[in-house]
């Protein structure tokens, strides 16, 4: 897979794509990353991107002709693989595992990180295929919402992680948080693990994990459990 991020503070992604899983993924070259600073692109001597929007209003609205320069720039680049550019906003459809599943199976991704008042209209009309947002707050900008977004992309890609199995009892699957975890030692301040995880019964392990997901589920999030069951229905 191959991720291109547009952005005008290309600096605040070199700490986040430079450690942990992201940086072993590049290392083994299951994951191309670049980051374009918006401002090469800029027609204005003094690469400026922004511009106050008309009918009024308070803040800037960055401009058309760089976001369209950037990305017909990266597309010329890219031979026989389809695109997706998608913008990061707080009007897009919100991330979820299932979104993450469904994007990670594009070759090639675009992310253009929005900032100030959000980006002209007319390249969310002519170039963005998809908007993503990461909540219903504001940030300043759209580099975290990018960062989280590679960061959960990567993850899903096949031999990125070590244990193959590790993403099939993680929270979300299944729209169920995980189950409870616990290592050496056993007894931590008079606080036992529970006897099931020294058993060495898989069987039974996997029946007390799944019961416990449940059980965590309903109490913290009792809407993925709905979702579960509309889910199951439908299907």
């Amino acid at each position: 897979m191959r991720i291109d991020v547009i952005t005008i503070f290309p600096r605040m992604f070199e700490p986040v794509l430079n450690e942990s899983i992201i940086k072993r993924a590049q290392n083994k070259g299951k994951v191309i990353i670049y980051v374009h600073n918006l401002r090469d692109y800029s027609c204005d001597r003094h690469r400026k991107v922004d511009d106050r929007p008309f009918g009024g209003g308070s803040g800037m609205v960055i401009k058309p002709e760089p976001v369209f320069g950037a990305v017909e720039s990266i597309k010329s680049k890219i031979k026989g693989i389809k695109s997706k550019v998608i913008l990061l906003c707080p009007q897009g459809k919100r991330l979820d595992q299932k979104v993450a599943k469904r994007l990670v199976k594009n070759k090639h991704l675009i992310f253009i990180c929005g900032h100030y008042e959000g980006v002209d209209e007319r390249v969310r009309d002519g170039l963005v295929d998809e908007e993503i947002s990461i909540g219903d707050y504001v940030l300043t900008g759209g580099e975290l919402p990018a960062m989280v977004l590679i960061d959960c992309l990567t993850r899903l890609i096949p031999g990125v992680l070590g244990d193959k199995n590790s993403l099939n009892f993680e929270s979300f699957e299944g729209n169920l948080l995980e189950y409870p975890q616990y290592t050496r030692p056993a007894n931590f301040k008079g606080k036992k693990v529970p006897r099931i995880l020294l058993s060495g019964n898989h069987k039974k392990i996997q029946a007390w994990r799944k019961h416990q997901a449940i059980k965590r589920t309903k109490k913290k999030r009792p809407d993925l459990l709905v979702r579960k069951a509309r889910s199951n229905k439908n299907g």
